[in-house]
């Protein structure tokens, strides 16, 4: 009889740490970002959204604790076809925002100092869930520290909170193609908060 108690006992366990281990995750019906609409896109942001700078802020960054202060720059999370195909959410810092937030296309200078985070939810197709991906930052740098770069320092958090390692010129290579924004992606459209 003990045992058939404790076998209870453990399959109860099992069950509530099952259910607690799947509350945590955001269930997602639609597995490519592309299809997700506005309403799956909030409702996905309201379950995970709490926990991004959680993962984010675990390895002391301060820009990771901080981001969230600063000035969001659209309506929503999107997805736009870079970084993965994440759901994208970009914050400017306060020299930042003022520029940023114009959206010009071209003759961009962003001021020393500025500070760009963009925080991402993937949406895992094997688990059908949404989960934390990275938070990717560049910052403005005096004129002539980076040429190769165009003054932009890029880095990143990864969900564990420890920071991303890459070759700047892999982020660059991809920003070339903004120049005249000062190598500047800018969230779609449709979402982008006016200045």
């Amino acid at each position: 009889m003990n045992s058939l108690v404790i076998f209870a006992v453990l399959i109860a366990v099992a069950i509530i740490a099952g259910t607690t281990a799947q509350a945590q995750d955001c269930q997602v019906s639609v597995t490519d970002p592309f299809d997700l609409t506005e309403s799956d896109i909030a409702r996905i942001y309201d379950c995970i959204g709490d926990r991004m700078v959680a993962a984010y802020s675990k390895g002391g960054d301060t820009v990771a604790k901080n981001y969230r202060g600063w000035t969001v720059t659209a309506t929503r999370h999107v997805v736009d076809g870079t970084h993965g195909n994440g759901l994208l959410l970009t914050y400017a810092n306060d020299i930042a925002a003022e520029q940023y937030l114009k959206f010009a296309e071209q003759g961009v200078v962003m001021p020393v100092g500025s500070q760009l985070a963009k925080e991402s939810i993937r949406i895992n197709a094997t688990k059908n869930a949404a989960e934390v991906g990275p938070l990717t930052l560049m910052t403005k740098l005096e004129t002539g520290a980076s040429p190769e770069t165009g003054d932009w320092l890029y880095g990143g958090i990864q969900p564990n909170g420890d920071p991303m390692r890459f070759q700047q010129a892999s982020c660059h290579d991809c920003h070339k193609i903004w120049e005249g924004q000062d190598y500047l992606g800018y969230p779609i459209e449709e979402v982008r908060i006016g200045n």
